[in-house]
C-alpha cells in the first residue's frame, strides 16, 4: 500500500513545484493552449538544395508574418519578421516561453515597417516549444500576433525541425 502512494506524493509535489515557478512572460498573460488559427494564413514548408524553409503567411504570395531558414543538419535557424521601424528585435514566444533575438532590420519593400533578420541555436526553448506545440506567436509594440498551423498542416513544423537538426 505504502508503495502507490509514493508515485502520488511524487507527483503532487512536482505539481507544487512547477506552480510555484513563475516563467519569464510576455507584457500580457498567456495560456499555453493553442490559439485558434488565423483564415488564410498557414505553415508552409519546402525545401531545396539542402536548404528548408518554413514559412507563415499566405500560400504563393508576398503576405510573410514570420520565415524560418536552415541548412539540413547545422542545428541553426536564420529568423525573418517584420517589425516597427528602427525596431533591432525579434520577440516571439510560445507556451509561455518567450525569447528576444538580436536582429538587424531594413525597411521593407512590401509592408510597413522593418524586415528583421536574425539567427538563433535550434534548441532555444522558444523554437523547441514551438516544435511541441505547433504555434508561435511574435510580439511587436506590445501587440501578440499567434501563428497557428490549420489543421492538417501541423506536421510542416516538425518536418522543418527534423531537417535542421
Amino acid at each position: 500500500m505504502g508503495r502507490v502512494w509514493i508515485p502520488v506524493v511524487a507527483l503532487a509535489g512536482l505539481t507544487a513545484a512547477c506552480a510555484s515557478v513563475e516563467p519569464a512572460v510576455a507584457p500580457a498573460p498567456i495560456s499555453a493552449s493553442a490559439p485558434a488559427p488565423t483564415p488564410g494564413y498557414d505553415w508552409f514548408f519546402s525545401e531545396d538544395q539542402g536548404a528548408a524553409r518554413l514559412a507563415y503567411g499566405v500560400e504563393a504570395s508576398d503576405d510573410l508574418k514570420l520565415g524560418l531558414d536552415c541548412e539540413a543538419g547545422s542545428g541553426k535557424v536564420d529568423l525573418v519578421a517584420l517589425g516597427k521601424t528602427g525596431s533591432s528585435e525579434i520577440h516571439l514566444e510560445s507556451g509561455g516561453d518567450t525569447e528576444r533575438f538580436q536582429a538587424e532590420g531594413e525597411p521593407s519593400q512590401l509592408h510597413d515597417g522593418d524586415l528583421l533578420t536574425a539567427t538563433a541555436d535550434l534548441d532555444t526553448p522558444v523554437l523547441q516549444r514551438f516544435r511541441r506545440l505547433g504555434w508561435i506567436a511574435q510580439w511587436v509594440d506590445g501587440e501578440r500576433a499567434a501563428y497557428v498551423p490549420q489543421p492538417g498542416s501541423e506536421t510542416n513544423v516538425e518536418r522543418f525541425f527534423a531537417f535542421c537538426d
